[in-house]
């Protein structure tokens, strides 16, 4: 068997890609495994790598979770979800593609993205309820957070799919473009994002983590006091502009 999860840096981006096509790239603990490793490694990369793609080879993005290892002990307790976590608190934004089906843990999975791209045949759905399951990977704290609680309550209780034009316009993807423009799309972005400041970049991303559920003069505080402050090469940066 090959890679589960291909990796491949270029021009200070890191691609990670699910390559369990021939399973709609369903997670089984294998490829968990492997995502795991890969986030270790591009968390440690530091400022090497400004901005990280997760897709998916094959025409689904991810079918969720591979129901046939139900009842397989994890490595640890809250393995999956710890993974999830551990991709979305990565320092370097990260860009997911979606194409086709992204179901359940699927959906729990690309909801770790900063910035979602969906191709117009992208087709999201929780599907917890089908099957008598709890969300425990997420799904109740971040599908609100990127949708609304109503709309989020709506489309966990149906278990109905959302295309991707329709995930675009809620806000569960920030964009939906044609089917085969997805992966230029979202280098496009990547690309946008490695060109800045890694320094203030990824303090963005870490004051935008941090300050999600604070009032608002509790955040304005939290700015000032716990920012990163002005980039090593700031003064570099405004003489290359004039």
């Amino acid at each position: 068997m090959g890679e589960l999860v291909l990796r491949e840096d270029k021009g200070g981006i890191a691609t990670l890609t699910l390559n369990r096509p021939g399973k709609r790239n369903a997670l089984n603990l294998a490829l968990w495994g492997e995502l795991d490793t890969h986030a270790d490694a591009i968390a440690a990369a530091g400022e090497t790598i400004g901005a990280v793609v997760l897709r998916a080879n094959g025409p689904s993005f991810c079918a969720g979770n591979d129901l046939k290892e139900r009842g397989i002990e994890a490595p640890r307790r809250h393995y999956q979800g710890s993974i999830v976590t551990k991709l979305a608190d990565l320092p370097q934004p990260l860009i997911v593609a979606v194409q086709g089906g992204c179901f359940t843990g699927g959906l729990e999975l690309a909801l770790a993205g900063d910035i979602i791209v969906a191709a117009e045949n992208a087709h999201f759905a929780d599907t917890h309820g089908q099957f008598g399951l709890v969300p425990i990977w997420g799904m109740s704290q971040r599908l609100p957070r990127r949708v609304g609680e109503w709309k989020a309550r709506e489309i966990s209780f149906t278990g109905l799919p959302v295309s991707g034009r329709e995930a675009a316009r809620i806000g569960l993807a920030n964009h939906c473009v044609a089917d085969a423009d997805l992966d230029a799309a979202a280098r496009r972005f990547a690309e946008a994002i490695a060109a800045q400041s890694r320094h203030s970049v990824f303090a963005y991303k870490k004051l935008y983590r941090e300050q999600a559920d604070l009032p608002l003069g509790a955040g304005l505080a939290h700015e000032v006091f716990n920012g990163a402050g002005v980039a090593p090469d700031f003064a570099e940066r405004v003489a290359g502009r004039f």
